[in-house]
């Protein structure tokens, strides 16, 4: 045989390489996957990885800010690149949540800490727009394509609520869009959905029922970047289409629903949402289930799967034991029943104080009862809460086990499972949750290392099972801690085992239902065992086993 050409080996690598990464594309994407137990990885798009520096400094961002309240360099190109490393794959992600990338506001705004810009993507400015700081619309065609191949869905944030602040070179809209006062007191519901979050941030008026032009500021932006005509002859069509008033609100539903449309991202995180009225959200609920399902129809060949379109709602304060009825004291609203597959969980720290087997039981009891064919999205850490489960970053297994293992989506805060430090000296307010990502800590640090490896052997177990987010929880044994999960539709089903806080060693679980010879392996050790008589034996140097069946 004549040896090979070095070009036509370095090609026979490539298409060897490109084979494999293939079949692994392959692999994730087939994974079962529900939303009701996805395992979700929220970033703040600045925050996690700088993909080109080439796109750093726009509009002039130049003055000096306050500790982390400027742009630090992440984008979605750095999101991409990640994807396409296996980061997200090792850590059992299967849907990504960044933070808004819309244009947002030019000018910086002085809050008392120094200058801040929009690096969070919560200060709008064009809604029809992608910030630069963050990418172009062909990086987040991109990024969208490379997760899809890999199983995992993209969860953009959608604001309806406010702009960004007004500055020298961010006027605010006209009285017919927005109002400037007053601040929200919440004492009722008016004192909460008709007012601003803050001074400077102009509310959009989403329970108008007057119709409006586009902002004048904004139809000249248009103007000045030969786009006008495009963008109100498509606004033309969608209310020719809908039939809606051209109030504020609908506006607004428009241009969101327009990147399901062109990328077919999956889900929408609504920002701020008791701060509207709630019919907004209906409306949204539709327009966006309308799009997905054209995205659908126009990409057959694109489509996972056949859920329907992801919602799930930020309502500050709400715990998931307030089930359907989120109260403003003069009034009671259903948020499910108004344009939403799932709630953010509010009380998730607290409850994870408890017990493992008070935790789980209690979701289970109430996931699997009264909100039978609703979702809720656990966290631990978030980038505006400044209470999180662990600041001290002391507890990082115990978060791993009590988040990744509880009954509900879950929700992994970038840097969660690699100890990201949340107490950053010299920072104000919620700057401290906002560090760049530890990136070179991860690489360098034993102890980190250790902290990602637990949580990528939850992630996966999570990720591979539907029964561990989704499933009915049943507790086998008090002490060792063993509990089951089962879930079970027309189309799959699914059974897992777990041991938690177990003997270092030799140890012995009580399984259920399985009969004599059943394989089981453990997907935190790797190890395999057969039932013998109820039991599975094992000694390995870990405290927790994660079983599954062969």
């Amino acid at each position: 045989m004549k040896r090979l050409g070095f070009s036509l080996y370095v090609a026979l690598l490539i298409l060897l390489s490109a084979c494999a990464t293939s079949e692994k594309e392959v692999a994730e994407k087939d994974k079962p996957f529900v939303w009701e137990g996805a395992n979700l990885y929220f970033l703040l798009t600045d925050r996690f990885n700088n993909g080109t520096t080439d796109n750093d400094v726009n509009f002039e961002r130049e003055l000096p800010t306050g500790k982390l309240r400027g742009f630090e360099g992440g984008d979605i190109k750095g999101i991409t690149q990640k994807i396409r490393e296996g980061y997200f794959t090792d850590l059992g992600i299967n849907a990504i949540w960044f933070t808004p990338i819309t244009e947002q506001i030019h000018g910086s705004v002085d809050e008392g800490t120094g200058n801040t810009y929009g690096f969070h993507g919560y200060w709008a400015k064009d809604w029809t727009a992608l910030d630069p700081n963050f990418g172009t619309m062909d990086d987040l065609a991109e990024l969208v394509a490379v997760a899809h191949s890999r199983g995992i869905r993209i969860v953009m944030d959608a604001v309806i609520n406010h702009t960004g602040p007004a500055t020298e070179k961010d006027p605010a809209w006209e009285e017919g869009w927005v109002r400037t006062g007053p601040t929200c007191t919440y004492q009722n519901f008016k004192t909460t959905a008709e007012c601003t979050l803050t001074d400077n941030l102009p509310d959009i008026k989403t329970e108008s029922t007057l119709e409006v032009t586009v902002p004048k500021s904004l139809a000249e932006k248009w103007k000045n970047e030969g786009r006008y005509e495009q963008e109100m002859k498509e606004l033309d069509e969608f209310f020719a289409r809908t039939g809606y008033p051209r109030t504020p609100k609908y506006h607004m539903i428009k241009w969101l629903c327009d990147y399901i449309i062109e990328f077919g991202i999956d889900g929408y995180r609504a920002d701020t949402v008791k701060h509207t009225e709630e019919s907004v959200w209906g409306d949204f609920r539709k327009e966006c289930e309308y799009a997905f399902q054209l995205w659908k129809k126009n990409n057959p060949e694109k489509v996972l799967d056949d859920n329907e379109f992801y919602s799930v709602a930020e309502i500050y304060g709400y715990n998931i034991s307030h089930k359907f009825a989120y109260s403003f004291g003069d009034k009671q609203v259903n948020y499910y029943a108004n344009g939403f597959t799932d709630l953010i969980n509010f009380e998730f720290k607290y409850n994870a104080q408890n017990s493992y087997e008070e935790l789980f039981s209690n979701y289970s009891e109430i996931l699997q009862g009264d909100l039978k064919g609703h979702g809720i999205l656990n966290y631990l850490t978030s980038h505006d809460d400044g209470s999180p489960f662990d600041a001290k970053r002391e507890r990082s297994f115990e978060s791993a086990n009590k988040l990744l293992l509880c009954p509900g989506t879950s929700q992994v805060y970038y840097g969660d499972e690699s100890a990201r430090p949340l107490v950053i000296e010299g920072t104000v307010g919620d700057a401290t949750l906002r560090s760049f990502m530890n990136w070179e800590q991860i690489v360098s640090d034993k102890n980190t290392q250790t902290v990602l490896n637990h949580w990528q052997k939850l992630g996966q177990f999570r990720r591979d099972h539907p029964a561990v987010g989704a499933g009915v929880h049943k507790m086998l044994s008090e002490t060792p801690y063993v509990f089951s999960r089962t879930y079970n539709n027309m189309e799959l089903q699914d059974q897992v085992f777990v041991g938690l806080d177990l003997p270092i060693g030799k140890k012995e679980l009580t399984i259920e239902g399985l009969e004599n010879g059943t394989k089981l392996h453990d997907a935190y050790s790797g190890e395999i065992v057969k039932v013998k008589n109820g039991k599975v034996s094992f000694d390995t140097e870990f405290d927790i086993v994660l079983l599954e069946l062969l």
